[in-house]
């Protein structure tokens, strides 16, 4: 449904810097494809090109932000890509989620298991196996599986081939993305009389409420106790948490990173691609993993850290660029030695 100027700023909590206010918007697009009549927005500085370039109809600015291209309305938010979520969410409401309760009659059901099948939906080829628990709202999707008195909270998704093994917990409005593996074994052996002997893994993982985990991502069961993923954290794609991990609330974890056993985060952590954080390693609260770092030591909070092994960010930076200075010091003292006969 379309939007005039005035009700898009209401609806994305923003201010009309420039244009008319019944100026009608009828759909959402990126800077480089957004037509005269579609809304899009400028989240980073380093889309300006775009941004000048763009025959959007309007556009959503940085506060402070008054000029851009001639033929745009602009409103200015305080987090323009928030502001762009919320008016995707009105554009796209045909393509919500909708949920209709019901269990499908090729879904197996173990009778022991603890639901309201009139307000929770279950897909054919799932399973839900003995004692397991689900809550009201909740929505287990097309040949998933709910292990032995695994918990689900309320209004949970678990998509497709999803795995939440036996007596792991999920909290409330919690996103298994397809593929998801949550409670496999964590990797233990020991070796005795040269022989790798596995050790039994008998905890479980935890996730509290408002988490959200990417498509193939793995998280392990405790060796014992639990391996807890906190309140609103959000995890990518491809990631893998092991044995006993204790994530903090509201982090971030991006694809492909990984997170060791028994290693500890504090709030608000951000993990990037291919960081990783080694055994029994403690990150500090509000800290930043850059791509690619390793975090093979205690660090501290409130920081940036980069490199392997990863140190302060600024730190790393003036040592790469120390050693990209080595090649010109090599010739250097080459023609010294060579000045000098030696």
């Amino acid at each position: 449904m379309a939007l005039t100027l005035s009700e898009l700023a209401r609806l994305v909590d923003g201010d009309i810097v420039r244009g008319e206010l019944d100026l009608l918007v009828d759909g959402i697009a990126s800077l480089d494809e957004a037509g005269p009549s579609e809304l899009s927005f400028l989240g980073n500085e380093k889309y300006r090109a775009q941004y000048l370039a763009t025959r959007a109809a309007a556009v959503i600015v940085p506060r402070g932000v008054t000029e851009g291209p001639e033929s745009s309305a602009l409103i200015a938010a305080d987090n323009p890509s928030f502001g762009f979520g919320l008016a995707v969410k009105h554009f796209v409401a045909s393509l919500a989620r909708t949920f209709t309760p019901g269990i499908h009659s090729r879904a197996s059901v173990d009778e022991s298991a603890r639901l309201d099948p009139s307000k929770v939906r279950i897909h054919a080829g799932a399973v839900v196996m003995a004692g397991a628990q689900i809550g009201d709202g909740s929505e287990i999707g097309p040949n998933a599986v709910v292990g032995e008195n695994a918990r689900i909270g309320r209004d949970c998704l678990l998509h497709a081939n999803v795995t939440l093994r036996e007596r792991c917990i999920l909290g409330d409005r919690v996103t298994l993305q397809p593929g998801a593996v949550i409670g496999s074994d964590g990797y233990g052996y020991e070796v005795v009389e040269g022989r790798h002997v596995k050790i039994d893994q008998v905890g479980i993982v935890e996730i509290q409420d408002d988490v959200e985990i990417g498509a193939n991502t793995t998280i392990d069961r405790a060796r014992f106790g639990r391996t807890v993923i906190g309140e609103g954290s959000k995890i990518d794609n491809l990631v893998q948490i092991a044995h006993n991990v204790q994530l903090g609330k509201h982090c971030l974890l991006v694809s492909q990173s990984g997170v060791a056993g028994s290693a500890r985060t504090g709030d608000y952590v951000v993990v990037a691609a291919q960081a990783g954080v080694g055994g029994h390693v403690k990150i500090g609260a509000k800290s930043v993993l850059a791509g690619r770092a390793g975090a093979t030591a205690d660090l501290e909070g409130g920081q940036t850290y980069s490199g392997m092994p990863a140190r302060p960010f600024m730190e790393e930076q003036r040592s790469r660029a120390m050693v990209r200075q080595l090649p010109k010091l090599a010739e250097r003292v080459k023609a010294l030695e060579k000045r000098s006969g030696a």
